[in-house]
């Protein structure tokens, strides 16, 4: 059962509560680079992206934000450090939610007139702290870097904004050590109801990053914790949404597309299921169904598999069996059985 938490809104996007898992990104361009940020964020739109995070290091880039919300469609978020006029000059130009730990930016004075301002217009603050990033005050308290000492280093944040009666906050405790992050997502979850933004920090390019995310953020998410990700990734930021949405389908968080169930194919298999299944994502990846499509290659576990699917095909000796809703509908030659496939998910 999912945790149940607070609910907060990134613009109209909803966050915690009953509302679904969102995906988010961060892009890697610079920020002041307008037309480079709009591009790249326009592109984490088709992926599917929910919401999309910035950086704001000067006063040219909080400027930019105002330009840059005009030409896109989802919720912006500004990523401020230490400077609290950035984080002003942000919200005039129409941000959407903030990531700033309000005991870096200086005085209760500071942190007082960001939340006034958070306050006027319903803007989030993401409370995020990192393993790598933790005051030695924390670190000497808690013996190092471990969950406690992370999970304590954000509340400490948490309790400065809840002393001004601020609670539209978020939270994050990201290390690129898994087992750590789990530790810590799990103890806060078990002290607070704000909502959870998951992430495994710096988890590296595509390939690694993808396999430490998927068993972090996973890990998490099964156990009913989290409510947004951002998979961190040495690359372009679209292989970030695609990550974290194919992550919420394999748990059935999010049905928006066709799933392919395929068998690995061994010594059995006399059709060339490996090319088959390959042409079928192709040919299917820009339909929007929520069913259920089984390619697997003979007689042992494909019948089975073809009719617990919406679809699914049985191979046999240079030829499949076409299942539909568990029923064999036909017997299809080799050479027919991509266009067959296809047609049939086409109908349903």
């Amino acid at each position: 059962m999912r945790r149940k938490t607070r609910e907060i809104f990134i613009g109209k996007v909803g966050i915690g509560g009953e509302h679904p898992i969102t995906v988010q990104s961060m892009t890697n361009t610079n920020t002041k680079d307008i037309e480079s940020t709009v591009r790249q964020i326009l592109e984490l739109e088709k992926q599917g992206c929910d919401i999309v995070r910035v950086a704001v290091p000067d006063r040219e880039a909080a400027e930019s934000i105002k330009k840059i919300k005009q030409r896109i469609g989802i919720p912006l978020i500004a990523d401020i450090h230490f400077d609290y006029r950035l984080a002003i000059e942000s919200i005039k130009n129409g941000v959407d939610g903030l990531r700033i730990n309000p005991g870096n930016i200086g005085s209760k004075d500071k942190v007082k007139e960001v939340v006034s301002a958070c306050k006027e217009r319903q803007i989030p603050i993401r409370i995020g702290v990192n393993s790598g990033s933790i005051k030695k005050e924390i670190l000497e308290k808690y013996n190092g870097v471990n969950e406690n000492s992370m999970v304590y280093s954000a509340l400490e944040h948490v309790k400065i904004l809840e002393d001004l009666d601020y609670r539209n906050i978020k939270i994050s405790l990201k290390a690129t050590d898994v087992q750590l992050t789990v530790n810590a997502y799990k103890k806060v979850a078990e002290i607070t109801e704000y909502p959870l933004h998951l992430g495994i920090t710096e988890a590296g390019t595509p390939w690694n990053g993808t396999i430490k995310s998927s068993i972090g953020i996973g890990s998490l998410l099964l156990n009913g914790i989290g409510d947004t990700i951002r998979i961190s990734l040495t690359g372009d930021p679209v292989e970030e949404v695609k990550v974290g949405k194919q992550i919420l389908r394999t748990l059935g968080l999010l049905r928006d597309k066709i799933e392919i169930i395929s068998c690995p194919t061994c010594g059995r298999t006399q059709i060339d299921l490996i090319s088959l299944v390959n042409k079928v994502e192709k040919r299917i990846g820009n339909i929007q169904k929520p069913i259920k499509i089984a390619i697997m290659g003979c007689a042992v576990n494909g019948p089975g598999e073809a009719r617990e699917a919406d679809l699914g095909v049985a191979g046999g000796v240079g030829c499949a069996l076409l299942f539909k809703k568990g029923e064999i509908i036909k017997k299809v030659e080799e050479d027919k059985l991509l266009d067959e496939l296809v047609n049939e998910i086409e109908k349903l």
